[in-house]
């Protein structure tokens, strides 16, 4: 791979938050922190067009009191078990659960077998967290 140099002209005040942050993040150089943003942009250019493979967690909290909800939740995941690769389960404490879910495939797959688990009626919350399987990445 060929790495390109390039120059970019910025404003000063915004080049010092810039390096406040990346070194917060512990980034060792701007170019890392610049290919990071880069990555981040295209693999949010993937999960909008949807058709992409892609991995991601869809992490849910709910009470397991609710009537039929782990069912309800279980059955979902059946319905999708080709996407749904591994789930973790734990007890947070004596009524509320939290589970996550590693699911791969098409973006917009993906995202309605997330609406569907975090939209079910007694989850209490929910998110969907999407990432690259970095192919085509570099």
């Amino acid at each position: 791979m060929t790495t390109a140099r390039f120059g970019v002209s910025i404003e000063e005040r915004l080049l010092k938050r810039f390096d406040r942050i990346i070194g917060n993040k512990g980034c060792r150089n701007r170019s890392e922190a610049i290919r990071d943003l880069i990555r981040d942009h295209l693999v949010s250019e993937q999960w909008e067009a949807g058709t992409e493979e892609m991995a991601g967690t869809i992490t849910l909290v709910y009470s397991h009191d609710t009537r039929e909800l782990t069912d309800t939740l279980t059955d979902i995941q059946h319905h999708y078990h080709a996407a749904v690769v591994s789930t973790t389960h734990i007890h947070l404490d004596g009524h509320n659960c939290l589970e996550v879910l590693i699911v791969r495939g098409k973006g917009g797959e993906i995202r309605k077998i997330a609406d569907r688990l975090i939209g079910t009626k007694g989850v209490i919350h929910g998110k969907l967290t999407l990432t690259t399987t970095g192919q085509g990445m570099g």
